[in-house]
């Protein structure tokens, strides 16, 4: 026998006979491999037990604010100020604040505002957001690099206030619904996201179409368009959300408060406890039911979102996640 056949003998002698394993991970006799990492052990009652305390200790935080809001708005003036402020339950049930809201000329005609300045912006900003994403997609387009390039160095390094209200009023477009519109009408992480999604769409897809004599805003409608509903709908609910938050755009350039949206509206209600009457100055409308009106004021300026938001929610993983990753 060999001196290297004699040493390989010997080391199999002392590890002992070799125990093979099916592929499930199972012995000859039956027996299961029963050690596992600490991150697969089953997580103790106490762990459990502080997971769910935790959990619902935050919803809590977060839900509370929202229903005393909620409670002292739909309570009656009496009830909110012998509550000291605020209402943890409507026992003396009132609608009063929503009717003086809505049927009042500058609250009413606030809302009125905010959702035209939704739905019109809305739109403004994702026709404009979809056609320059597309082109910057696409390979071949001359200028794409530089445009987008520019639109990025807009982005980390914005105008100042000053800087944009004098290109606002050397448009001529001081104390006009389109100055809340035009200056905001791209947002670069939008056009980042669907550039990213526009980009992973198969190139098979736009060479079958060029093979078919179809042009570039017929594929756009027919083929990018109907395949990005789901990034489509959650940059479209992002401007809506912009739009319908955003207080100092019109604050800052609409000189009549009585043309103001909702939120700006809500801004004076909250910092002045004032509000803009039909002829643009302002004076107090609260008086009595200056917590409930705040508080109904506050809830019409929540509801539409919170409405809006469960319909768009199964879209932000397939939209937005994957826009942002292939970008």
């Amino acid at each position: 026998m060999s001196p290297a056949t004699g040493a390989t003998a010997r080391r199999a002698k002392d590890s002992g006979p070799e125990v093979s394993r099916t592929p499930n991970g199972r012995m000859p006799g039956g027996r299961t491999k029963t050690r596992r990492a600490a991150w697969q052990e089953e997580p103790r009652a106490l762990t459990t037990a502080g997971k769910m305390l935790a959990m619902v200790l935050i919803t809590a935080a977060v839900v509370a604010p929202f229903w005393v809001v909620l409670a002292t708005s739909l309570s009656s003036s009496r009830q909110v100020t012998a509550d000291g402020g605020y209402s943890l339950w409507p026992r003396d049930f009132s609608l009063h604040a929503f009717h003086q809201i809505l049927t009042g000329s500058t609250a009413g005609r606030a809302l009125v505002v905010s959702l035209l300045l939704v739905v019109v912006g809305t739109a403004v900003s994702l026709a404009a957001t979809v056609l320059l994403a597309y082109a910057l997609a696409r390979p071949g387009v001359i200028g794409g690099g530089w445009v987008l390039k520019m639109t990025l160095i807009a982005f980390l390094f914005p105008p100042g206030i000053i800087p944009a209200y004098l290109v606002v009023d050397n448009l001529g477009l001081i104390d006009s619904y389109p100055s809340l519109v035009l200056p905001v009408v791209v947002d670069v992480f939008n056009l980042v996201v669907l550039r990213g999604f526009f980009q992973g769409l198969p190139g098979e897809l736009f060479e079958a179409a060029r093979l078919d004599g179809a042009g570039e805003f017929t594929v756009l409608w027919r083929i990018v368009l109907p395949l990005s509903k789901s990034v489509i709908a959650v940059v479209g609910f992002f401007y809506g959300v912009t739009y319908w938050n955003d207080f100092f755009r019109a604050l800052f350039y609409l000189n009549d408060p009585g043309r103001w949206p909702l939120s700006t509206l809500l801004r004076l209600l909250v910092t002045q406890g004032v509000t803009a009457d039909a002829n643009g100055t302002t004076a107090s409308a609260l008086q009595d039911t200056s917590q409930t009106t705040l508080m109904a004021t506050i809830v019409l300026a929540v509801v539409p979102v919170l409405v809006v938001y469960p319909f768009v929610q199964r879209f932000f993983t397939k939209g937005v996640l994957t826009g942002a990753v292939k970008s």
